[in-house]
Order: C-alpha cells, then sequence, then structure tokens
C-alpha cells in the first residue's frame, strides 16, 4: 500500500437521515443513535444532510440540538443547509443557541442557489417576495456577520419596566464563526469561500470550468488548492482554514454476504454517472469506493483530492438499513480509519 505522508487527522461521516413517512419517529430516533454509534467509536464529526419535502432530515439544526444532549464530544454539522431556504437572522440564532447547548461543537455547512424546484414551492416559501430574493453569496455573507455578532440595528437597551433589546442577535456563540463551511463545488465557490472567511466541504460531486480536463480527483485537487490559496490571503482569516473531503465510502470488512450483495448493487446503479459530465452544467460525480478497508485505502491515497486534507466526512449510502450503517461505521472505525493513520477520539 503506498503511504501517506499526511495521515488521517480528523474522521467524520455524513448521514441523509431518510425515514418511512408513514412513521417518521423511527427515522429520525435511528439517525440519534447513529449520532451516539459515532460518539462511542471515536470519530471527530457527524454531518447532516438537509432535504426540504422529501423523507429525510428537513430539520438539521433541530436534530443538531437533541444530539448535542445525547453526546458530549463529537462535532455536528450541517452538508449543506442550502440557504434559499432560509432567513438568515433566524437561522443565526438557531444556530447559536444549538451551539452553546452542545457546549461549541456545531459546524454548520452552508451553499447558495435557488432552492430545488423552486417554481414548484415559491408560492409558499416566499408568496409575497418571490422574485425579488437574492440567492446568491449575499445570504450566506449575512448570516456570518449576525453569527459573528455585528450589529443588526442601532437601537439597544431597556423599553418599560422588563424589557431589554440587544444591538446584535443573541444568544452570541463565541467561535462559532470560524465553524462556518461553505459546500463549494466550483472553482469560483472555492475561491469565494476562501476569501470570505469559510472553511470548505469538497464533496461527491463537482463542476468543471470550462475546457477543464475531465478528471475528478484533478479538479477537486485544484478546487482545493485555490482555496487555500485565496484563504491564506483572507482578511477574514482566523488561523489555518479546514478543507473536509465528502466522498461515498462502504468499508465490507465484516459486512454479511448479503450486505456486500447489496452494497455492490448500489454502487453498480450510481456508477454510469461516473463515467462522463452530466447536465448543461457538466456536473461530475465521484465514483463510490467499496471493498476491504486495505484496499479503499489504496484508492484514497491515488486520489488526488484526498492528498490534499487531513479531514474526511464520508458520506453513508441513501438508503440502506440501520444494521447496515452500524457494519460500515464500525469498519470505518475500527478498520479503514486506522489504515488511513487515523486514531479514534476518546
Amino acid at each position: 500500500m503506498p503511504d501517506s505522508s499526511r495521515p488521517l487527522r480528523k474522521l467524520g461521516f455524513l448521514t441523509l437521515g431518510l425515514f418511512d413517512p408513514n412513521n417518521p419517529a423511527a427515522g429520525h430516533e435511528s439517525t440519534l443513535q447513529v449520532i451516539e454509534l459515532g460518539e462511542r467509536l471515536g470519530f471527530d464529526s457527524a454531518w447532516l444532510r438537509h432535504r426540504h419535502l422529501q423523507f429525510g432530515i428537513s430539520a438539521p439544526v433541530a436534530i443538531m440540538a437533541a444530539a448535542s444532549q445525547r453526546t458530549t464530544r463529537i462535532e455536528l454539522g450541517t452538508a449543506v443547509t442550502p440557504m434559499g431556504w432560509e432567513n438568515p437572522l433566524r437561522l443565526a440564532e438557531e444556530l447559536a443557541t444549538v451551539d452553546l447547548l452542545a457546549g461549541g461543537r456545531i459546524n454548520p455547512g452552508l451553499s447558495v442557489g435557488e432552492p430545488m424546484n423552486y417554481d414548484t414551492v415559491k408560492h409558499e416559501l416566499y408568496p409575497d417576495s418571490a422574485g425579488l430574493e437574492d440567492f446568491g453569496y449575499a445570504r450566506v455573507a449575512r448570516l456570518a456577520r449576525l453569527v459573528a455578532g455585528e450589529p443588526v440595528r442601532e437601537f439597544a437597551g431597556k423599553q418599560g419596566v422588563v424589557e431589554e433589546f440587544s444591538r446584535r442577535v443573541e444568544p452570541h456563540s463565541p467561535g462559532l464563526r470560524e465553524r462556518l463551511w461553505y459546500g463549494a463545488a466550483s472553482r469560483a465557490s472555492a475561491l469565494w469561500a476562501g476569501a470570505n472567511g469559510f472553511n470548505l466541504l469538497s464533496s461527491s460531486v463537482i463542476f468543471p470550468d470550462e475546457g477543464e480536463d475531465v478528471d475528478f480527483a484533478l479538479i477537486q485537487q485544484s478546487q482545493i488548492r485555490a482555496f487555500r490559496a485565496a484563504a491564506a490571503t483572507s482578511p477574514h482569516a482566523r488561523g489555518p482554514a479546514r478543507v473536509s473531503q465528502g466522498l461515498v465510502v462502504i468499508p465490507t470488512d465484516s459486512a454479511t454476504t448479503a450486505q456486500r450483495a447489496k452494497y455492490q448493487r448500489y454502487v453498480d446503479e450510481r456508477t454510469p454517472r461516473t463515467r462522463a459530465p452530466q447536465g448543461p452544467r457538466k456536473m461530475m460525480f465521484a465514483q463510490d469506493l467499496i471493498g476491504n478497508s486495505s484496499d479503499i485505502a489504496e484508492q484514497l491515497y491515488a486520489h488526488a483530492g484526498f492528498q490534499e486534507v487531513d479531514e474526511v466526512a464520508f458520506a453513508l449510502p441513501f438508503s440502506f438499513d440501520h444494521e447496515d450503517y452500524v457494519q460500515i461505521l464500525t469498519d470505518m472505525a475500527g478498520v479503514l480509519g486506522p489504515t488511513l493513520g487515523w486514531s479514534p477520539a476518546h
């Protein structure tokens, strides 16, 4: 196996938190149990996908709040929260509240862009301002300013006998601003994230620049390097910017024969989309990595994107069962992570 000059420092996982619409409570409880298991296994972080009008986690801030009371150490993040669905001021209040409840363990990951299938939901989401909403970087920048404690208004002080008001979002959680992440899939968004003081979430989906070589790993490597260069000169920098990679990784070391067959079918169904860019923006998907931990480690060491990072949040497959996630996480923490030079947190 190739030697790694940079042992893996942080190991995390990402879950969609699927549930049966006829029994959603069970699916949410399963997600919380998976996070608890992650902490027991020594994972450094657990990340939640954000899904609206689907059978997955629609309120990750609420899930993080619940998880914060059932864990003591593991970091909790979103990967990512699409800001087109959010009011930055209200979200800033909620994130700070949960971060304080968690003892400073929250890592909000954010993205920009028009909400998915916007035409089907805008009449309910923004009935009076659908055509006026700004879904660009300014929305994320506003959240960052509010989380940092910059003034919302000039008015502050007492009003009446007991009412007292603040100029900034309350509660304020010191350090939360430095733990904001941006989910970038293009070079332009990676540059923006670095220049504006965000950490970088680089996942299994990217958009190449026009004329760029069609090699997922090399494009991801280029985006990460561009981010680091921008972050190094950012006036918002408060120390080294972090980068996390989020590929779909399925170790099978302790899997049953039935599980291995199930996992392979899942990968086989998804593989064709990785063979060529998709759609008008030439979206590219990374290949899912499946097999024993030794083989996966060898593929990761050869991956140009992985070579740029020392922390990961491996994505759990979308549609597996609870016992499958237990097996995958156990192998990640017990075999794959140590093979990559990682040590469980205590």
